[in-house]
């Protein structure tokens, strides 16, 4: 009440124009971070180019490449590419497989596993080894002879991801493709694609790639049934220097 008897005006607490100025400048910050949060929650991740892409290769071999002697042909793929769909998997380790061996399926002589051995050099064979596993072969020579070049370790060049999740593991270690076995599922192959020549484009394809600079030979692995000369034989290549390469490897020595 005033001394008049007139009723006192309410009085209300003013923010001062330097606080009004604050908490405008800590709005607009806000709102300008929520702004960017969203703008790049919405860009889209890229794709790894480690895993995804297809890097420039070479040309598909051709079919004369093949048509000599596995154990010319043999250490000749070595550095080649193996390419299906996505995945390109450079070849580090082979097994040299030649007609009178007795090592060899051709031993048997033709039968309905054994016949795509038999065929022109350049096609696939693969065959199911303990009910497991998918082994791929490179047919070699002239048709009838059988004999075969066995793919038994690659290297990754592209299509990790696939790679892993056909092997069912994520590593990018040598474990992923070190064994034919490995190459086979990693590849995902079936008998279904003995006879498939590996000079046409499509499908699977053996590309040329960069000759190692050096390489091992030593005995194969796993053919203790053989007569003891083709056991001692020293018919097993691989790329010096890597360790995409199956076991044993104290076996291996310079060429």
């Amino acid at each position: 009440m005033t001394t008049s008897g007139a009723p006192t005006p309410p009085r209300f607490k003013r923010s001062s124009l330097r606080k009004k100025q604050q908490l405008r400048s800590r709005r607009l910050a806000a709102d300008a971070a929520g702004a960017s949060a969203s703008a790049l929650a919405r860009q889209p991740v890229p794709a790894s180019p480690v895993t995804n892409a297809v890097p420039h290769i070479g040309r598909v071999v051709p079919r004369e490449f093949f048509q000599v002697d596995a154990l010319d042909l043999a250490p000749r793929l070595l550095g080649k590419l193996l390419r299906r769909d996505e995945v390109v998997l450079r070849i580090t380790e082979v097994e040299a497989y030649r007609s009178n061996d007795s090592a060899c399926h051709g031993r048997f002589g033709i039968t309905a596993r054994t016949a795509p051995v038999f065929g022109p050099g350049g096609h696939a064979y693969v065959y199911l080894c303990y009910g497991l596993h998918m082994m791929l072969n490179v047919v070699a020579d002239k048709e009838g002879v059988g004999a075969a070049v066995l793919i038994r370790s690659c290297a990754p060049v592209s299509g990790l991801e696939t790679i892993q999740q056909r092997r069912g593991q994520q590593t990018e270690k040598p474990v992923l493709l070190s064994g034919p076995g490995k190459v086979g599922q990693a590849l995902g192959l079936s008998t279904d694609w003995s006879h498939h020549p590996l000079y046409t484009p499509g499908g699977l394809e053996v590309l040329d790639g960069p000759e190692p600079e050096s390489i091992l030979v030593g005995p194969r692995v796993g053919i203790e049934y053989a007569s003891p000369e083709h056991v001692a034989a020293p018919w097993r290549f691989a790329v010096a220097g890597t360790s995409w390469i199956s076991a044993p490897k104290n076996t291996l020595r310079p060429r």
